[in-house]
C-alpha cells in the first residue's frame, strides 16, 4: 500500500540536509519504490519538513535505515522525527515538470 511519509528534523540545517543528500545520492541513485520527495525548511534555515510519498512503508524503512541513517550518523545529525500514514488521494499536475530531476 502506498504511504506518505512526513518527515521532521528539528536543528536538521540546510547545510546538513544537503551534505546527505551528497552522500545518498538520492537524485541521480533513485530509491526504489519513492514517487515523490519534496523538502522545506522553516525561515530559520534549521528545522526540515520533508514530504514523500512512497510505494510501501516497507521500501520506506529500508531507505531509511540503509542510506539515510549511515549518511546522517556520519555528519553527526540529530534524529528524525517520522510520521507515515496510507494514501488516500495523489494528485500530480502538469507543472510540477518543473521540478523533475
Amino acid at each position: 500500500m502506498a504511504i506518505l511519509a512526513i518527515v521532521t528534523g528539528n536543528n536538521l540545517t540546510k547545510k546538513m540536509y544537503e551534505e546527505v543528500q551528497k552522500e545518498v545520492n538520492w537524485e541521480r541513485d533513485h530509491p526504489t519504490g519513492l514517487y515523490f520527495h519534496a523538502a522545506g525548511f522553516d525561515d530559520s534555515g534549521n528545522n526540515m519538513y520533508v514530504a514523500d510519498v512512497w510505494e510501501s512503508e516497507e521500501q520506506f524503512n529500508n531507505f531509511i535505515r540503509t542510506r539515510i541513517t549511515p549518511a546522517m550518523e556520519k555528519i553527526n545529525a540529530p534524529n528524525l522525527k517520522v510520521d507515515v500514514y496510507p494514501i488516500h488521494n495523489v494528485n500530480a499536475f502538469p507543472s510540477i515538470e518543473k521540478y523533475k530531476v
